[in-house]
């Protein structure tokens, strides 16, 4: 394994790994702070039974993430020093707000965790609320410096160095905007259904419990309203990656060769040495209306770019693919609870639903991981979109293959570690939680 593939490996690990921490502290202090507020209002013990029982969570899946991100953050200046030497006075500004962010979100997270029974309930609300609205900023920050790498601004690259810096052009880079509101919209469709999945699994055994019944209708109707708005959101990234970054957008459609009309691939494995795409199924002019809204648009082909500078085609489209349909199924899923709980009430308890909201459990997580190897894989070989290669940006320091093996296995053991801890907080649900029983003691 060579070094640079040894670097890329880690960094996906690391990347992939902490994604879903990521993910889970942008959304679950919303539902905490969203099921406190419930009881302030109504009273009823479940919410307030929810809002505890999810709090210890939030903590359990902050401090791992915060520790995960911790090494993200060294692992950038160790594996790819060429970046760092360069990046780091441009796009440092969004690194800082993160900081802050996560700095506030530590502190409002412990008020509101040994706040109970200590502090005025709108004040402890209010704590959450902070949690919450910090862990998105905090999510958004970061995007913004990654959208930096696919659309780099606020600099002048001259003789192989940046001048004129501009550190808040480069903060709100043109990619900013629509990769914030995708991450953020896909973080609360795969942690809302991942939490509605994992209390509709426990539902299946006690059908009577309202502890469950309660967590499922608060998720689900929090990640229905996002699944809708995620393939908007996802139009929107398409369009915009088609003008800034058409080498990404032929790949993750494997267009070998630009058409006038487009079509639109669906499925199928992409053939590079014929530049071809076996077994998809085509629609005719469906990829200029995504790319342009025009049925007729010109869109630009593989063909159009020399062959050391075009992005991995078979990861990127499989990857794109995955996202898509788990994306449609989320969305068709989302829509289901809506309409029946307009119209068709007593299908939710229903042992078919329940299995069928179970069985997603895991699918926003792999729609988020699948996009994310879309937004990194599709950007090769640059680690700066046409500034600066992946090749030239990493360590000559040998021996990179051991550190990955290293990093490897330790998120490997801290994985089963979280699966025990999250076990022995589900196992301990009824013992501490009222509204979990069915039966009153």
């Amino acid at each position: 394994m060579d070094d640079l593939l040894a670097a890329r490996l880690q960094m996906a690990v690391s990347l992939g790994w902490h994604i879903v921490f990521a993910c889970i502290g942008m959304t679950m202090p919303i539902l905490m702070a969203y099921s406190e507020w419930k009881w302030l209002r109504t009273k009823e013990q479940v919410y307030i039974d929810l809002a505890k029982a999810w709090s210890k969570g939030v903590a359990i899946f902050f401090a791992v993430g915060a520790v995960s991100g911790t090494v993200l953050s060294f692992e950038l200046g160790l594996l790819f020093p060429g970046f760092m030497e360069h990046a780091g006075p441009i796009i440092g500004m969004p690194f800082s707000w993160e900081g802050t962010a996560f700095f506030v979100e530590a502190i409002a997270l412990g008020v509101f965790l040994y706040g109970w029974n200590r502090l005025n309930k709108w004040v402890h609300w209010l704590s959450g609320v902070v949690v919450g609205i910090s862990g998105v900023m905090s999510g958004i920050f970061v995007i913004s410096a990654n959208a930096w790498m696919n659309s780099p601004a606020g600099f002048t690259w001259e003789d192989g160095k940046p001048t004129n810096i501009d550190p808040v052009a480069a903060m709100f880079n043109d990619a900013w905007f629509t990769q914030a509101l995708h991450m953020t919209l896909a973080a609360f469709v795969a942690t809302a259904f991942a939490v509605a999945g994992v209390h509709a699994y426990l539902l299946l055994k006690d059908r009577n419990n309202a502890f469950h019944k309660t967590a499922v209708r608060i998720a689900l109707a929090f990640g229905a309203v996002a699944a809708f708005l995620q393939p908007i959101s996802g139009d929107i990234s398409a369009k915009d990656i088609a003008e800034r970054q058409p080498a990404k957008l032929a790949a993750l459609e494997a267009l070998y060769h630009t058409s006038q009309p487009a079509d639109l691939v669906i499925g199928g494995i992409p053939n590079d040495q014929e530049e071809r795409v076996d077994y998809a199924i085509h629609v005719p002019g469906f990829l200029s209306f995504l790319a342009h809204g025009d049925f007729d648009a010109e869109v630009i082909g593989l063909d159009q770019f020399p062959k050391d500078e075009r992005p991995p085609v078979l990861i990127t489209h499989i990857a794109f693919q995955i996202m898509v349909g788990i994306g449609f199924l989320l969305a068709f899923a989302g829509f289901l609870y809506l309409l029946f709980s307009a119209r068709f009430k007593h299908l939710l308890a229903k042992r078919w639903w329940l299995w069928f909201i179970a069985l997603l459990t895991p699918l926003g997580f792999i729609a988020v991981e699948a996009g994310w190897t879309v937004t990194e894989v599709g950007r090769q070989p640059w680690i700066i979109h046409g500034v600066m290669k992946t090749k030239d940006a990493v360590s000559p320091m040998p021996g990179l293959q051991y550190s990955f093996y290293m990093i490897t296995l330790v998120y490997l053991v801290l994985t089963l570690i979280i699966i025990g801890l999250m076990r022995r907080q589900i196992a301990t649900i009824e013992t501490y939680y009222p509204s979990a029983r069915t039966k009153p003691e």
